[in-house]
């Protein structure tokens, strides 16, 4: 970080208020100060010019299982949350939730441990902690291995409620059947941010949840009791009720095209439909495959799955979501970066987060049609 005031010229910027032409982005410290007039630009700024393109904010990733070959499951220490930051930083996610997917309380503990020195120590981009598990359905496990799945018990609340104490943010993946209402409540109350996911709950049930403080919906349409028409579900309950937001995966694989567009069109204010990698240890790497508890996961193409063929996470980069949420749903390109940027850091209460606005990080996002041409991280330039 430098305390010298950097300029970025040459480039439309996406701003809050939306895109503007002809100005400067500013920054120092870490922080942006501010938008001006490209003959504003003050005279003691070091300046970048850029040749057009645009200026996003950097991606804010609620769902982040590996990247760069690691695993969080496999490896649950701080070089792996460091390789997992450095891989999606280079891809465009300047902050992520390292995702620990249904475990052991042993390494579900390390997990904790491991996220809660990485925040201590100021790795950058590790901004929390999103547990998906192990209190989940077992009809609706996914790949989540189903040995590992069972109710929450009051010294898995005990845990959940200490280690939101020690992180700036938690995010809890839950299935109605594995928890009660006053378990949902009581996480809430302590500022974790509880989702449903992996679930077969009915709307009303969903609604009860979200009554008592659930605020998410874990990977819209995947894992979960679909609409209906005589039971919307939880993806009748994510899209009608206001309290709930919900993360999508858009890689064209874990929903289709229309279902993209459907959602993003019926979802009711205030919660939004957010987009989420769920990348795996393919992500910012080559490998083909790797090991989640002690199952082979293949790479086919952006397809990841078991050897009999169910879906396990995703070989998604945010940048292609963006684009592909423009395709599927025909968003304004701005309506389509809010959902990798400013919706995801809302939810998780990080108004200094996905957007370029004066106080806010100075993670900064270079793209030209549609490609990934530089990233700043807390001001600084990645090589």
């Amino acid at each position: 970080m430098t305390s010298e005031l950097q300029a970025l010229a040459g480039a439309d910027i996406l701003t809050p208020a939306g895109i503007l032409q002809d100005h400067t982005l500013l920054f120092a410290e870490g922080r942006i100060e501010g938008v001006t007039l490209v003959s504003d630009t003050p005279g003691t700024a070091r300046v970048w010019q850029l040749d057009g393109g645009l200026l996003v904010p950097g991606f804010v990733d609620l769902q982040v299982n590996g990247g760069g070959g690691a695993m969080l499951n496999n490896a649950p220490d701080l070089a792996t949350l460091r390789t997992m930051s450095q891989a999606h930083t280079r891809i465009g996610a300047t902050s992520i939730l390292p995702t620990l997917i249904t475990d052991t309380p042993e390494i579900t503990r390390r997990a904790i441990a491991a996220t809660i020195a990485a925040v201590t120590e100021g790795v950058p981009g590790i901004v929390g902690l999103h547990l998906e598990g192990p209190h989940l359905s077992q009809t609706r496990k996914g790949a989540h291995d189903a040995a590992l799945i069972r109710p929450m018990a009051q010294a898995d609340l005990d845990l959940l409620l200490d280690t939101a104490a020690q992180l700036p943010v938690l995010k809890v993946t839950v299935a109605p059947e594995s928890v009660t209402d006053d378990q949902i409540r009581a996480m809430t109350q302590a500022g974790i941010v509880v989702s449903l996911g992996h679930t077969d709950a009915s709307f009303e049930t969903c609604q009860k949840a979200a009554q008592a403080g659930a605020r998410c919906v874990t990977h819209l349409f995947n894992a979960q009791s679909q609409m209906g028409n005589r039971e919307p579900g939880v993806v009748g309950a994510a899209l009608a009720l206001g309290e709930l937001s919900a993360g999508l995966i858009a890689d064209g694989i874990h929903v289709h095209p229309v279902s993209v567009r459907n959602a993003i069109r019926a979802k009711a204010d205030p919660g939004c439909v957010f987009l989420v990698s769920d990348a795996m240890a393919t992500a910012g790497s080559d490998i083909d495959s790797f090991l989640l508890n002690g199952r082979q996961i293949l790479r086919d193409g952006n397809r990841l799955t078991l050897a009999d063929g169910t879906l396990a996470g995703a070989h998604l980069e945010l940048l292609d979501a963006v684009r592909n949420v423009v395709a599927f749903a025909q968003l304004p390109l701005q309506a389509a970066f809010d959902m990798a940027t400013r919706f995801p850091a809302d939810l998780i209460g990080r108004s200094d987060l996905g957007r370029l606005a004066v106080g806010a990080r100075a993670n900064i996002l270079h793209v030209s049609d549609q490609r990934l041409l530089q990233v700043w991280q807390e001001g600084q330039a990645l090589s």
